[in-house]
């Protein structure tokens, strides 16, 4: 039994003629001689009536602070409402379908209420689905404790459904369904010419995720990339093949495209930064400051980023929302940090980079001639990243993919 396991976003089934269309794509993909496992995200976005953040809402308008477990449960609802939406649809479209929240499905988490991790999966239920002819339909997003505790698996949550269900079912393909094309060179809302990419290693799309792309959350793509299961990102809303992300070989008797030869793949961009900058000179006793400063930050929950410590000065950033709760923690330290707001990350992401001389002085030539000063930069085998001003985050990106010329085929 050949399985693809497809994932559709809360965009993808908002609305009744979004659902008839979720259903032309099923059958289309039965029709090829698939048996298709789907999984579902909330219906719609932010705002909407069952949209996650909506629950949420219900939830902390009454109690600001409600208990994880209980703030599970509601967020869970938005799947649930989403799979027995779509189960009625493709009822009337003479495809039989069975909705399953995530702990029906097998789905076996750590336990950790907000963000748990998937740690097994027993796909019984599944298979006896998909054995019947039937489509089974899965909560994303959710799971249940080896102690019978409904967990969901924190934002992206649906998309490491997806790909977990794909690992476990051995599936031919792993779709993500949104309402964009695929992967593109950058954000098209900012960068007019961004274009389309045909395909992209795991890696590249995992950095391209983890600095700021919000096509598939990295932990989806990091389970895929476990047993090498290819994903594809695709739209709800066109007949494009979208993404292909692998690093599967094609047959001897398939055309064999060298992805790694592409030296930049995108551009990514991350805002609402804040950077902190401390002179170690002007503290009276910097032995262990460093330790001080990062448990210090731990402790209060404060996530820190983009960090680099030298004998001079230690500097880091922080969501801009937690900028004021870390100045806090360190006069507690009696530390003044220098703090600049409104900053954002730009980052070029690229597998092929590594070795390359000379990428880093046309990312600095870009920013110069566009008149962007560098903040803070740091790099990695496979991107490099510039702390810029928030006002000038576009115009960096746009610089950055006119001078690595990836409007280009």
């Amino acid at each position: 039994m050949k399985i693809i396991v497809q994932k559709f976003g809360g965009t993808s089934i908002a609305s009744r003629d979004l659902r008839i269309r979720v259903g032309e794509i099923i059958r289309s993909t039965r029709d090829e001689g698939y048996a298709v496992v789907v999984v579902v995200s909330a219906m719609g976005r932010k705002n909407d009536a069952y949209a996650t953040d909506t629950l949420i809402n219900l939830v902390t308008d009454t109690n600001p602070n409600p208990a994880p477990r209980e703030l599970d449960l509601i967020m869970a609802c938005g799947e649930q409402i989403s799979g027995v939406m779509l189960s009625a649809q493709l009822a009337t479209m003479d495809i039989e379908s069975q909705f399953l929240t995530g702990p029906q499905a097998g789905i076996v988490t750590d336990g950790n209420f907000g963000n748990a991790h998937i740690r097994y999966i027993n796909p019984k239920k599944i298979m006896e689905c998909l054995a019947q002819g039937i489509v089974p339909i899965v909560a994303g997003f959710q799971g249940m404790s080896e102690e019978g505790e409904l967990n969901t698996l924190g934002r992206g949550g649906s998309d490491t459904t997806a790909s977990a269900l794909g690992v476990a079912l051995n599936a031919e393909f792993i779709d993500i369904f949104t309402d964009v094309e695929g992967v593109m060179t950058a954000d098209p809302r900012i960068v007019q010419n961004a274009r389309l990419l045909d395909e992209v290693t795991y890696n590249e799309i995992c950095q391209l995720a983890r600095d700021g792309a919000k096509v598939v959350h990295p932990r989806a793509i990091e389970i895929a990339m476990q047993k090498g299961i290819p994903l594809r990102v695709r739209s709800t809303f066109t007949e494009s093949v979208g993404t292909l992300v692998t690093n599967r070989i094609a047959g001897f008797d398939e055309p064999v495209k060298i992805v790694s030869d592409r030296l930049i793949t995108g551009i990514t961009y991350t805002s609402n930064i804040a950077q902190f900058k401390i002179i170690t000179s002007q503290i009276e006793n910097p032995r262990g400051l460093e330790l001080k400063i990062f448990k210090s930050l731990a402790l209060a929950d404060i996530s820190v980023d983009f960090i680099n410590v030298q004998p001079e000065i230690i500097m880091f950033t922080v969501p801009v929302e937690q900028a004021g709760k870390g100045v806090e923690v360190l006069k507690n330290l009696d530390i003044m940090p220098a703090v600049e707001h409104d900053c954002a990350k730009v980052a070029i992401v690229g597998a092929a980079m590594t070795g390359i001389p000379g990428i880093m002085a046309r990312v600095v030539e870009a920013l110069t001639e566009a008149d962007i000063q560098i903040l803070q930069s740091g790099d990695s085998y496979t991107n490099i990243w510039c702390l810029v001003k928030k006002q000038n985050m576009q115009r960096a990106v746009q610089a950055l993919h006119d001078k690595f010329e990836l409007g280009k085929k």
